[in-house]
């Protein structure tokens, strides 16, 4: 079995255990920024965890109503812009939580009276230092080179934070139960694939809340695969991008 398996299957055990051990936190946390007044959610990533971000940018505007927003750490690190955040949300999204720009915009964000949230999967990182909180994914070391277990990890915490923080019900409790009977499509998903063992390009299409995992698996599909992938809005794709299809080229 290769790593990046070997992790996808661990998926079920690490979100299981993360819901465990932060349950607690988030609900208390929520609580909190309820009485804070949030009325703006910005979102700092990089990566993989800015597609986890694009999710829960998604997500949480549904559920709580506040708009969010999606950083860009130029503003900060290029142009050295101050922001009036006095009553909004920071949350820095990072897997090993050792990124320098997305942990400069927490420390920026911080001095222009914002509170910060980490969502990393290292208690020890400087994200972890440096933001009023942290929401630990219980992953354990990821070592393969795309990002599985922590992917789903900080996705299963946007929807702890917004069952916490907004008025919709979410059964996120269920969700390692039905990522453990999406493993058992494995035997399915190798027969399909065998027709995209030449595949050189491709387009992964999605929208809504599937918007940052087309994102996310156009990255897989050239990270570990070498495929040139290109990822769209279904809504963008068919007002001009549609013409880059040809025979050649596969769409997910």
């Amino acid at each position: 079995m290769s790593l990046m398996l070997q992790e996808i299957t661990e998926q079920p055990e690490v979100l299981e255990r993360t819901l465990i051990a932060e349950r607690e936190k988030v609900t208390k946390l929520g609580d909190f920024l309820r009485k804070k007044d949030i009325d703006l959610i910005v979102l700092v990533a990089r990566g993989s965890s800015d597609n986890a971000a694009l999710f829960g940018r998604y997500l949480l505007e549904i559920t709580t109503g506040i708009p969010v927003s999606l950083s860009a750490p130029s503003v900060f690190t290029l142009y050295n812009a101050k922001l009036k955040l006095n009553r909004a949300l920071i949350i820095g999204v990072s897997q090993s939580g050792e990124g320098a720009d997305i942990n400069l915009v927490l420390e920026r964000a911080q001095s222009a009276g914002a509170y910060t949230l980490a969502i990393t999967n290292e208690a020890d990182s400087s994200m972890a230092k440096i933001a009023d909180e942290t929401l630990l994914i219980h992953a354990g070391r990821e070592k393969s080179v795309a990002a599985t277990k922590t992917y789903t990890g900080q996705m299963l915490h946007f929807y702890m934070l917004a069952a916490a923080i907004g008025d919709h019900r979410l059964d996120y409790h269920k969700i390692p139960g039905f990522v453990k009977q999406a493993l058992k499509l494995e035997p399915e998903i190798q027969r399909l694939v065998e027709r995209y063992a030449f595949m050189e390009n491709c387009v992964v299409v999605g929208r809504g809340m599937n918007y940052g995992n087309s994102y996310e698996l156009a990255l897989i599909m050239m990270e570990p695969c070498y495929v040139v992938a290109e990822s769209f809005s279904s809504g963008e794709f068919f007002r001009g991008p549609l013409a880059i299809i040809e025979r050649r080229l596969r769409e997910i």
